[in-house]
């Protein structure tokens, strides 16, 4: 198996496509962006013409309205995925810039047991200051190691916490399920200079607007089955996007807000990468 992994924009498609080419191998994605079918161009899936030349696995698939899409899924369908080309005599190539998608699928995932639903309604239903401070009363480690105002992390640290009365890094230390060593896994690993990346997303985001994202944003706002808290909602682009069809921002105030936001994320990306010692 190949894994070819880094952050967005740094040309880990197009190795994909080529090693397919040479080494009669499937593509399996692993950007938990690029599993939507509603998004194509905001999440720079690859075009038809690109899925043309080699088969590709779990690109588009899932519905905006699956609020209940994980990591744990995807690396279920990603087992799968694996299991289905190795049979077909292919080589299996994950490729992607989601650090918790190949985490989970190369080295397992944390058996957290299901929270208690009434845990994570008033956790979530916290103001994040105030469930940062709980959290550094019942998870010190994890409070010290969050950002205050990482709302997300902060709130999946309190509710594990507080639901099995152990702190979410004792359960991260109990990983089950992964096939880093149940096979041959060749990793690229690729990190471009900075500057080099952000100019490709520079260039990337105009393509992105000139080439149909607002279209693809108004439809996905104009669903009424789509819930606030669907991951969907939270790909990089739509909030200033979404802000352009209000009328809140002018079209060059949205592009920069979409190549910053794009940029910070590659930039925690990189870093993230950079310190995985699996991935080394």
């Amino acid at each position: 198996m190949a894994v070819i992994a880094g952050p967005t924009a740094s040309g880990k498609s197009a190795l994909a496509l080529d090693l397919a080419e040479r080494r009669r191998g499937t593509i399996i994605n692993a950007d938990s962006a690029q599993v939507y079918r509603d998004l194509r161009v905001l999440t720079a899936r690859p075009s038809a013409e690109e899925e043309g030349r080699a088969p590709h696995r779990l690109f588009g698939h899932v519905d905006a309205a699956d609020a209940g899409y994980s990591a744990a899924r995807w690396a279920d369908e990603a087992r799968e995925a694996i299991a289905a080309t190795l049979a077909e005599g292919r080589l299996p190539i994950v490729v992607g810039g989601t650090g918790l998608y190949l985490r989970t699928l190369l080295d397992g995932i944390a058996p957290v047991p299901p929270i208690d639903p009434a845990v994570r309604a008033e956790v979530r239903a916290l103001p994040v200051a105030q469930a940062h401070a709980q959290l550094a009363v019942l998870d010190p480690e994890a409070a010290a190691r969050l950002h205050a105002n990482d709302t997300t992390r902060v709130a999946r640290a309190l509710e594990v916490a507080r639901s099995t009365r152990r702190p979410l890094a004792a359960w991260h230390a109990e990983r089950i399920g992964g096939i880093a060593r149940q096979m041959s896994v060749e990793l690229t690993l690729l990190l471009p200079p900075r500057e080099q990346l952000y100019a490709v997303i520079e260039r990337r985001s105009t393509a992105m607007l000139a080439s149909g994202a607002l279209d693809e944003v108004a439809a996905l706002l104009a669903r009424d089955d789509v819930p606030p808290v669907a991951p969907a909602r939270r790909a990089i682009g739509i909030a200033p996007l979404a802000a352009l069809l209000a009328g809140t921002l002018s079209h060059e105030e949205a592009l920069t807000q979409l190549r910053a936001d794009t940029r910070r994320y590659a930039k925690r990306q990189y870093t993230w990468f950079g310190n995985q010692s699996l991935l080394h």
